[in-house]
């Protein structure tokens, strides 16, 4: 099993930056793959970005490509997401989720953390 706790969500304004955080614990060995996944309600969840967990090859959704940026830190079993350049449309629940393969496909993952909400305020 993989625990993940996302933190760092909150309210930002337009054109501002807010950082993200995925603390990783348990059977970590088995984590190959890191990404960030969002939901807005109604609609499904959206890949943002992914990150191999140790080579640290990243890929990113043409969405925030340019803007955001991941990253990890292996010794703290951490991965980040750094959001810059906050547009309205970016508001959602922000998600990370481990798994095999650096798919945008979220079935594809098999572990989630809860959650961290981010508003953008226009």
């Amino acid at each position: 099993q993989v625990q993940l706790v996302e933190s760092g969500g909150g309210l930002v304004q337009a054109g501002g930056s807010l950082r993200l955080s995925c603390a990783v614990s348990g059977r970590t060995s088995s984590t190959y793959v890191l990404a960030w996944f969002r939901q807005v309600p109604g609609k499904e969840r959206e890949f943002v970005a992914a990150i191999r967990w140790r080579l640290s090859s990243t890929y990113y959704s043409d969405s925030v490509k340019g803007r955001f940026s991941i990253s990890r830190d292996i010794a703290k079993n951490t991965a980040y997401l750094q959001m810059s350049s906050l547009k309205p449309e970016d508001t959602a629940v922000y998600y990370c989720a481990a798994g095999s393969l650096p798919t945008a496909q979220a079935p594809q993952y098999n572990y989630w953390g809860q959650g961290t909400q981010v508003t953008v305020s226009s």
